[in-house]
């Protein structure tokens, strides 16, 4: 028994990650003694092997096997490994569930036949080995956290967990005999003399193994047990205790002793002290009064019952906090897992490393034998290769047609929807024939059906090359005026996963426009956590909403990973797109760099590892996407309310006149009036009668539903409202089981709220379950506008004709409220997964209101216009909403544009912070690269032109697969992320001369620096290293965004491109770019900055290594060039002479010669890094290059439609896409 603990000089531990799942095996690790010696019997020991768990959680259960040389261990999603000896040799591994979302694994026992593992919803036995030998679920099996083997040893089992029932299972036929009544919750289970069962209350139930009644029972803890173990006649426990924080409220904190109990007296003996805080404890299997008690930090005290103060101390030297601690039957090992997904086994090896005395032998497969070799050469006959053999039975697919023949048909499906409305009976139910066949007729379930989805559209550069063609889609703008769709049994393909497919262009190539012929921008949904793509099109469309994100991102916010300020990024690409499709990588990334996010469940896996597809399936990893969605709600809603709070927003000119508010109104009072429902908490104890008030502001509603009534013969079921609902859950009233600091123990407490104010936003998350979603079938049920009213601490909310009742009294001051949109889950048949979509009715947020709603379908990047039945019907077998936002209707298409013209722009004329201190003494002679605008002379604006090029690193490789036809398909492009920006004056006397010049810090890893093609290395962009003042994306997005909005004019060279990995969109009035001016139709080829400069300027560019303030000095002098051609009238015939030198230099860009410099009027000059400041465009070390004559600025209207590609804008496109034609032209682009 490994107690004489040795910490090892370096934690052992395999990589955490692994493309097989579940666990894999370790290293052998190296350790020392230390400390005073161990009791009698207890050997010296040190760490000896390792393993560490896959996935993003760690270890959920570990255990030893008694009757075997084996390590069993359990994860998050359901999966059950086995380590085989001391080697941890990877001996088993299987799944206990389907569906990795219901929950960890719990538990192990162990019997003769096998291992016995506790899920959340099943209970699973299977053989060592692997195979099942039976798996149970039950509809009572609901939160099942432990188990226990009963009187009559291995051969039964009870099952208990938070929930009101337990379960009494026969192991060896592998079925439910008897469920028991739980007199509490319980979270972990021991057998001793008695089955010990913890509650979550910190309380010890003493059960009887056969009656399963109470024998007795302990408050071990004040607030909650931790660990418990339990072993002949005694019980320890280590938990925790309320500690008062002040007045009102309390925290739970570690105790610092151990509990110890006696089950022959049914008395307590005196505690253990333990001053780290005890977080796990285990009795010693051979030696029954030597306890062992762990803190979280891997201190550890091996101490005995009987004389607790002396102990024997070690320390376990582990990277992260312990989260599991196990010991072997044997005595002789222990493992213990970290929360770092590591798992480390102690023992001694002198003694001998043994999981169990008496163990039975492993058996492993036996080695394949090896294929007998074949000396293949051109004479060897075909007969050596040999041929499968068929003893007497014919193949399937050997037997004539003829004799082949179907058996059986598939039953007719019944839509859902048709039960929804049918009428119940003592017989059963009845009602219409809506099916469009007599009664005397059966459907013919083998008629082939048409297919009625859509086709992929073609690759652009396929239509550009075969010629216009049609689209055979129906248009999206053609509305029915019924519910057609939401009424078929299973979703119709506009409600479908939609799949972006990428050419060699990327994502760039992908005809968006085929999906959506509106003038509302989509979304695209190849990034990870881009489930929330329907929530922000809820958000955006909501003007109250939006109006406070435009009014906080106009501030002079620059504090990192603000969420309010990418929201509203994101809202004023999207009002910017005009149809286009855009992405939100910065949002999400914002939301990844979160802490709250993971344990909030914010994140999806990467999407292109887990995707599921119509052929081979897979299950959805994490919660069902509208769990994580109405998580997402609230998180965005708690922090927008935050963050508004942090500064003055520009304009609150909009708030003050719908909501009365005084000039100027705090941020708070703001908020308060827009988000959020005020409310007091009554919390009543049912015994004492005391009552405690606390704050119940909520940002989000929570929807409460009645319990089902039975149904009475012969009387109509009482009808159930939308209203009552929303009533129920904004008032709350529940009963619960808490604690009562009058009576000093835990009581029935009743809970109720009285409401004082309700916001101009409600935000609503249904929090459907299967009893409701019939209720949400129904006909009409969800109202397009609700009247409430606050009154004496209630709320009353009124719909249809109730509410137009109210509303001609006007009795009552009421408030009516418009359904702006909402958040609703699909859900496909297996094995797609589940996906969200919005639905909203862009009519309230025009700029004037429509005659008639206008409901729009955002599926991801396809929009479409919906009638308003189709939009609020819904389907209990697929169409169901998730969230819903409602908002005042006098608010209804109003808006705030002060922001434009109070926009804060300080950005521009200041550096935010001086470097670090190390790059001041280690580089203080290197010279900026940059020289900031003069703010009294130098101000953007209308008509203002500017130089811009970027450059930027990848985050991860394209993946590319074989198809069946031989030919490479493009699965994911290169995900990219900006590294570094530019921008240089266009005119004046400092023509050329960069005033924007950031290097972006990044906090993902970063696969590949693509040095060759941006000049950035490693320690460029690492601020222990770099040279350059680094900046936070952030702040170099909001550079750009603030000359956007200045109504600046960008210059550069495919910058459609630059646009997309910064993720804003730029109107095609605000962009000239030369690879479009310098591009001729009828050559499909891009010419390529390098190329031009070689052939137009006589001047050599990217040699070695790209740079960005170059590249943008080279595209303005090409765009000179340009305009000097124009006015002289030469530009059509110059164009085709341009592309005919480019085709006889074969495109390429190197100079015939030695030497690396740039063609100059005065011969070849030496190249440089980016020029300091002061430098012109076109000279170098003092020798001019191609001068061009002094003349007025281009007009920004017809430069903008020079030089731009068809009739949208740039930048729209999704995150982190492929290299585009546009930016590496004839030279190529990285990977390609």
């Amino acid at each position: 028994m490994p107690n004489d603990f040795r910490h090892p000089t370096t934690h052992p531990s395999a990589h955490p990650h692994s493309h097989h799942g579940g666990l894999h095996q370790g290293v052998v690790g190296q350790g020392y003694g230390g400390g005073p010696p161990p009791p009698p019997g207890i050997g010296g020991g040190g760490i000896v092997g390792g393993v560490g768990v896959v996935g993003l959680q760690p270890a959920t259960a570990l255990a030893f096997d008694p009757q075997a040389e084996l390590l069993w261990a359990g994860d998050w999603k359901g999966r059950v490994t086995s380590f085989a000896n001391r080697e941890l040799r990877r001996y088993t591994a299987f799944k206990i569930q389907i569906d990795p979302t219901e929950g960890p694994v719990q538990q192990f026992l162990f019997h003769e036949k096998g291992v016995i593992v506790l899920g959340r919803r099943v209970v699973h036995m299977a053989m060592r080995r692997g195979p099942v030998l039976w798996n149970i679920r039950h509809e009572g099996m609901k939160d099942l956290r432990c188990m226990s083997f009963t009187s009559k040893g291995a051969s039964e089992i009870l099952v208990a967990g938070w929930q009101d029932t337990m379960f009494v299972i026969d192991v060896v036929k592998g079925e439910v005999t008897k469920q028991v009544p739980a007199p509490h919750h319980y979270r972990i289970m021991k057998r001793g003399r008695y089955i010990c069962a913890a509650t979550e209350t910190g309380r010890i139930d003493i059960v009887n193994p056969t009656t399963f009644k109470v024998e007795k029972e302990w408050q071990a803890h004040q607030s909650y047990i931790n660990d418990m173990d339990a072993s002949g006649d005694y019980i320890v426990t280590c938990g925790g205790s309320y500690k008062q924080q002040g007045p009102g409220s309390s925290s739970r904190v570690p105790d610092p002793y151990v509990n110890v109990y006696d089950l022959r007296n049914m008395t307590s003996i005196q505690p253990m002290p333990f001053p780290p805080l005890a977080a796990y404890v285990r009795l010693h299997p051979r030696m029954l009064t030597t306890t062992i008690v762990s803190s979280q930090q891997g201190q550890m005290h091996v101490v005995d019952i009987m004389n607790p103060n002396t102990t024997n101390i070690r320390y376990a030297h582990l990277q992260a906090s312990i989260n599991l601690f196990e010991i072997a039957s044997s005595g002789r090992a222990l493992v213990i897992a970290d929360n770092d997904r590591n798992i480390a086994l102690w023992g001694s090896p002198s003694d001998g490393i043994q999981f169990t005395n008496i163990g039975a032998p492993i058996t492993f497969p036996e080695p394949e034998e090896p294929a007998p070799h074949v000396d293949w050469s051109v004479d060897a006959p075909l007969s050596t290769v040999g041929m499968p053999y068929y003893y007497g039975t014919m193949l399937f697919s050997a037997w004539p047609a003829d004799i082949i023949s179907d058996a059986g048909a598939p039953p007719p499906q019944v839509d859902p929807a048709l039960l929804a409305t049918l009428n119940k009976t003592e017989f059963g139910y009845f009602g219409p024939n809506k099916t469009g066949l007599r009664r005397n007729q059966i459907e013919d379930t083998r008629a082939s059906k048409a297919s009625n989805k859509l086709q992929a559209p073609k690759f652009l550069s396929e239509r550009a090359r075969d010629g216009p063609v049609t689209d055979s889609h129906v248009d999206q703008e053609t509305l029915a005026q019924d519910a057609a769709e939401s009424l078929k049994p299973e979703p119709p393909p506009i409600y479908g996963t939609l799949e972006i497919k990428y050419s060699r262009f990327g994502v760039d190539d992908f005809d968006f426009g085929f999906f959506n012929k509106t003038k509302y921008a989509g979304l695209e949904n190849q990034i990870p956590n881009s489930y929330a793509n329907s929530l922000l099109q809820v958000m955006n469309y909501t003007p109250l909403i939006r109006n406070m994100a435009l009014q906080h991102v106009a501030t002079s916010c620059v504090t990192d990973l603000c969420l309010l300020c990418e929201l509203g990024f994101v809202f004023d690409m999207l009002q910017k797109a005009d149809g286009l499709t855009c992405h939100a990588t910065n949002l999400f990334k914002t939301i990844t760099g979160r802490s709250e996010s993971q344990p909030l469940d914010l994140l999806e896996e990467d999407l292109h590892s887990h995707r599921v597809s119509s052929t081979t399936g897979g299950a959805q990893p994490g919660p069902a996407p509208h769990t994580r969605v109405q998580n997402l709600c609230r998180f965005l809603m708690d922090k927008t309310t935050v963050e508004y709070q942090s500064i003055q927003p520009i304009s609150t000119a909009l708030e003050r006149t719908l909501l009365k508010l005084p000039d100027p109104p705090s941020p708070k009072e703001l908020t308060s009036k827009l988000l959020t429902t005020s409310a007091v908490v009554r919390i009543n104890c049912t015994n004492c009668r005391t009552e405690t008030a606390r704050s119940g502001d909520a940002q989000v509603i929570d929807l409460i539903y009645p319990p089902p009534r039975t149904a009475i013969r012969n009387a109509r079921a009482p009808r159930t409202t939308f209203s009552q609902v929303l009533k129920m859950g904004v008032e709350k009233e529940l009963g619960t089981k808490g604690w009562c600091g009058n009576c000093k123990r835990y009581q029935s407490l009743q809970l109720r709220k009285t409401v004082e104010s309700v916001p101009a936003v409600l935000t609503i998350n249904t929090m459907i379950v299967q009893e409701n979603r019939k209720l949400w079938a129904t006909p009409g049920w969800l109202p397009e506008e609700i009247g409430v009213i606050v009154s004496g601490g209630q709320f009353f909310c009124y719909e249809g004709e109730d509410l137009r009742v109210h509303l001609q009294r006007g009795a009552h001051e009421i408030t009516v409220y418009s359904l702006m949109g909402m958040v609703v889950n699909i859900e496909h048949p297996p094995p797609q997964k589940p996906h969200l979509v919005a639905m909203v009715n862009v009519a309230h947020s025009e700029p004037t209101a429509p005659a008639e709603s206008k409901w729009h379908l955002f599926n991801d990047f396809s929009v479409r216009r919906v009638s308003s039945a189709e939009a609020l019907t819904f389907n209990a077998a697929w169409k169901l909403p998730s969230v819903l936002m409602y908002q005042i209707k006098q608010a209804n298409n109003k808006s705030n544009m002060e922001w434009r013209t109070r926009l804060d722009t300080s950005i521009l004329y200041k550096d935010l912070g001086p470097p670090p201190p190390q790059q001041q003494q280690q580089h203080s002679d290197e010279k900026k690269t940059y020289r900031l605008l003069d703010e009294a002379t130098e101000r953007p604006g209308p008509g203002t032109i500017v130089g811009l090029d970027t450059e930027y690193v990848s985050l991860k490789d394209q993946e590319i697969q074989i198809n069946s036809n031989g030919e490479k398909e493009m699965l994911r492009p290169m995900w990219l992320a900006l590294g570094r920006v530019s921008v240089i004056r266009a005119r004046g006397e400092r023509e050329g001369e960069a005033f924007i010049d950031d290097w972006i810090t990044i906090r993902e890893p970063v696969h590949d620096y693509l040095t060759q093609y941006s000049g950035i290395t490693a320690g460029d962009l690492d601020s222990r290293t770099s040279k350059h003042t680094l900046v936070t994306l952030k702040t170099a997005y909001r550079k750009i965004w603030t000359l956007l909005n200045l109504g600046v004019t960008f210059l550069g060279h495919g910058l459609r491109q630059d646009f997309r990995v910064m993720n804003i969109h730029v109107p095609r009035a605000q962009v000239i770019d030369t690879a479009v001016i310098y591009h001729l139709s009828a050559w499909r080829r891009v010419l390529s900055l390098s190329v031009l400069s070689r052939v137009v300027l006589k001047q050599k560019i990217q040699q070695g290594q790209h740079d960005s303030v170059e590249d943008a000095q080279a595209a303005l002098r090409l765009y000179k060039k340009y305009q000097e051609y124009v006015d002289a009238g030469l530009w059509e015939r110059e164009i085709e002479q341009i592309y005919l030198r480019c085709k006889a230099i074969g495109f390429n860009a190197k100079f015939e010669g030695s030497g690396d410099g740039i063609m100059g009027v005065g011969g070849m000059v030496k190249r440089t890094d980016t020029p300091p400041v002061g430098g012109a465009v076109g000279a170098a070390d003092g020798v001019a290059g191609p001068t061009t004559p002094v003349r007025k600025a281009a007009v920004l209207g017809t430069a903008g439609s020079v030089g731009m590609v068809g009739s949208g804008g740039f930048g729209s496109g999704g995150g982190g896409g492929a290299f585009t034609p546009t930016k590496g032209g004839s030279t190529g682009s990285p990977r390609r």
